[in-house]
This record gives C-alpha cells, sequence and structure tokens, in this order.
C-alpha cells in the first residue's frame, strides 16, 4: 500500500452532531437539478409549476425507501445479521433498478389522481432521471463504491484521468476499474440523447421507453464489469437480468402501443 494516497474525505460538513456526507449532498443536488429541467419542460407542455415539486416530494422519499429495500432484500444474510445498519443509507447501498421501480408506481398513481397522462409526466420526467443519475455516481466515487475489478495505476493513466479519480480507485492495496465513471459518462450521454429526441416529436411515452432501453443496455454491460453486483445465483447478476427484462419490456410496450394505437398523440402535442 502506498501510504501517501488517502481517499477523500466522506464527510461534506459536520453540524454539531449531525453529519452530512457527500453521498447525500450530490445525490440531493442531482434531483434538485432534475427537478429544475422538468419543471422548466413541464411550464412548456401545459402543466402547472409546481406540478414535478410536487411529485417530487412524493416519488424522491419512496424512491429512497424503494432503492434501499431492493439492496437490503438481496444482501439479507448481512443485514439479518446487522439490522442496525439497514437505515445507514449514507454508507451507500441504494440500488437504482429498486428505486426506479418504486419512483414509476409513484408517478402511476400521482398521475392518476391528477388526471394528468402518467406517459407525459414519465416523458417530461425521462432527461432529468437519467441525469440525476449520472450526478449520484458521484456519491458512490466518494464513498469508493460501484467499481470494477482490479487494474494497474498505468491502465487509470492511459485513460487520461485527473489524479484525484485515480487516486479514489485506490482501495486497500489495489486500483480498480472506476465503473461508477464509465456508468456516470453513458447516462450523461444518454441526458443529451432525449435532449435530442425531444425536437423529433416521438409519439407520447416513447421518450420515457427511449430513456429505459438507454439506460438498461449500458448498465447491463458495465455491471458485467463490477465486483459488488447483487446476484441473483452465482452466476446471475440482478441488475443485468432486470436491464434485459427492460429492454425487452421498453421495445415490446413501443411495438405494442404503436400497433394497438395506444399512442397516437406525440410528445409536443
Amino acid at each position: 500500500m502506498d501510504p501517501a494516497i488517502q481517499p477523500l474525505d466522506r464527510v461534506f460538513l459536520h453540524l454539531g452532531p449531525i453529519t452530512i456526507y457527500w453521498y447525500g449532498v450530490i445525490i440531493g443536488t442531482g434531483v434538485l437539478l432534475g427537478l429544475w429541467i422538468a419543471t422548466r419542460e413541464a411550464v412548456k407542455r401545459g402543466l402547472a409549476k409546481e406540478t414535478f415539486v410536487d411529485l417530487v416530494l412524493l416519488a424522491v422519499p419512496i424512491a429512497i425507501i424503494c432503492a434501499r429495500t431492493y439492496y437490503v432484500m438481496f444482501e439479507w444474510d448481512y443485514y439479518a445479521k446487522h439490522p442496525a445498519e439497514i437505515p445507514k443509507i449514507w454508507e451507500g447501498g441504494l440500488a437504482i433498478h429498486g428505486g426506479l421501480i418504486g419512483a414509476i408506481i409513484t408517478g402511476v398513481v400521482f398521475a392518476k389522481r391528477r388526471g394528468i397522462s402518467f406517459w407525459k409526466l414519465a416523458d417530461i420526467a425521462a432527461p432529468s432521471i437519467i441525469l440525476g443519475q449520472a450526478i449520484g455516481r458521484w456519491g458512490n466515487f466518494m464513498n469508493q463504491e460501484a467499481h470494477g475489478g482490479p487494474v494497474t495505476r498505468h491502465f487509470l493513466e492511459s485513460l487520461h484521468l485527473p489524479d484525484f479519480i485515480i487516486n479514489q480507485m485506490y482501495i486497500n492495496g489495489q486500483y480498480y476499474h472506476p465503473t461508477f465513471l464509465y456508468e456516470s459518462i453513458w447516462n450523461l450521454m444518454g441526458f443529451f440523447l432525449l435532449i435530442m429526441l425531444r425536437r423529433i416529436n416521438l409519439r407520447r411515452g416513447e421518450l420515457f421507453l427511449s430513456y429505459l432501453i438507454w439506460y438498461s443496455v449500458g448498465r447491463f454491460f458495465i455491471e458485467g464489469m463490477r465486483t459488488d453486483s447483487l446476484m441473483l445465483t452465482d452466476h446471475l447478476r440482478i441488475a443485468q437480468v432486470v436491464s434485459i427484462a427492460l429492454v425487452v419490456l421498453a421495445a415490446g410496450l413501443w411495438m405494442v402501443r404503436r400497433v394497438k394505437g395506444w399512442a397516437k398523440e406525440r410528445y409536443l402535442d
């Protein structure tokens, strides 16, 4: 081990007995930026300005609870022995797929009660969701988690990464693939793709389905590089199975909605 290389401090701020971690600050930043973008777009599409504020106030806590529940469920052998660790979300352990499931269910119920098309809400939210995911991965960076297998420092330098990333990937005497970064870049590319797709006036719901397909394809391949995956069996990674299922589901819905005439309205209508 190189004692000269020390991990970045996970603590953002101490306020008396309260400790604020970078993990929470980064995720919160992603949520706020996504909310700002979604609210601007919602107003353009004729929705009340407070629509997404109200939705986020419901969806974010539910998504966090679902993300943690999902993670704990597949790591139950550990948490059954350490139940006091379950609430410690600042240490990581939020499964994005669990959060996505919670957010979608909340969105469906919210849309029904407000008399708004769920697909319209989902299309507006899609770029914000993937941007939030791109930003949120840097919380994993601060916690030195969601990394891939071992590599050399020379390999990381060959990627032209700044020293602060390379050094943060030095964990217990070994350098690792910065898979958090790969996924963050993939998601950021997805954000710009969705912004471009807005201009071609897809049918309602297809922007959100495009998000599901783009995110899931990237997640499938990047997940295969990780060393901390939640496992369904000894050889099946849960995130990869869910990613394949989401691609098939999204593509199937895309085709069925068009064939059945369920997607006549367009995003810009």
